[in-house]
């Protein structure tokens, strides 16, 4: 059903404010869905709404978790999110990062006791309108095994980072490190829809085109060994650093029961000011565009989200009829 940006974003807030949620987490965490929604990634858009309420009822998340600064050095600063959503966490250690990087040339943000934090492009885009290179990475509940294993210890782990250019939107890559984000299969199992084979495992370890029975087994990483050393390479930066659980210890989203997954998130912001130089940064990056975009069919990474959302915030989003009730009634 087609309904306006506004409205939706609107209905979303209400849904959290009224399972607990602080207006100012309702905010931030409505915009993040809604964006998602809107940029043609269902499966960190509104499809997530009932289970984010579900768990301000059950207690996985504390809905006026305030976030705030537990350490910090010129150039270094880690936020806990005390358990809140990972939006004002994830919003706050971004302009933190920004303007630490500024001053310094970079700079790192981590975030602590943290929810699910969505689509991690979304959190880079203040950083490309800052005229600055940055990098995302968060982990998530088990998902998949280590190389060489069976048992699901990693989450899907994913991965972003932004390129700014002068005059164009910016470069936004954005991939979960599993064959495909475990958000797929649950919007796949919604729509009670089959998933092609070499995206989940079943709790047997055998392959699967049910989404439900990969959603209690396993998700296989992209690119089989290699995608799993990324995971872990993820799973480790946000832990270590930070102090959160790895993704073996955070129970799954997809319950309202379990406890409160107190992930981590890092966000690393680069000024090219401090490097080569921004005439130096615009010409060489143009340079590759240029010639990516000679080859007849190439598209650059991130256009098409910034396209959709432009179109959305004008026409409307397209909001399954379904979706848009769960939604309503949870108001």
């Amino acid at each position: 059903m087609l309904t306006t940006y506004e409205e939706i974003n609107s209905l979303v807030q209400s849904a959290l404010i009224h399972a607990g949620a602080s207006p100012s987490q309702a905010q931030a965490t409505a915009q993040a869905l809604v964006i998602a929604e809107a940029s043609g990634l269902p499966s960190h858009g509104l499809s997530r709404v009932s289970m984010y309420v579900s768990h301000l009822k059950a207690g996985r998340v504390i809905g006026n978790a305030e976030p705030v600064i537990k350490n910090q050095r010129p150039s270094a600063v880690l936020i806990d999110a005390g358990n809140g959503f990972a939006f004002p966490a994830c919003r706050m250690a971004v302009e933190q990062a920004i303007a630490k990087a500024r001053q310094h040339g970079i700079a790192i943000a981590a975030v602590t006791n943290s929810h699910h934090f969505g689509m991690a492009s979304y959190h880079l885009d203040p950083v490309a309108d800052a005229g600055m290179v940055g990098i995302a990475c968060g982990n998530s509940p088990a998902a998949m095994p280590a190389a060489g294993g069976k048992r699901a210890i990693f989450g899907t782990n994913p991965i972003a980072a932004i390129f700014p250019r002068t005059g164009h939107p910016p470069v936004s890559v954005d991939l979960s490190l599993s064959e495909v984000a475990r958000g797929k299969l649950m919007v796949a199992a919604d729509k009670g829809e089959s998933i092609p084979l070499g995206w989940a495992l079943d709790q047997d370890g055998n392959p699967t085109t049910d989404p439900k029975k990969g959603l209690t087994g396993s998700m296989l990483p992209v690119g089989g060994t290699k995608g799993a050393m990324l995971a872990l390479v993820v799973e480790l930066l946000v832990t270590t650093l930070t102090g959160a659980h790895f993704g073996a210890e955070a129970d799954t989203f997809f319950k309202p029961e379990g406890n409160q997954p107190q992930l981590g998130q890092v966000f690393i912001v680069i000024d090219p000011k401090a490097l080569g130089g921004d005439a130096v940064y615009t010409e060489r990056i143009e340079a590759l565009l240029t010639a990516m975009l000679s080859d007849e069919g190439v598209r650059l990474p991130g256009q098409r989200r910034i396209q959709l959302l432009a179109a959305a915030k004008q026409t409307g989003l397209n909001v399954p009829q379904k979706v848009l009730d769960t939604i309503r009634a949870l108001c």
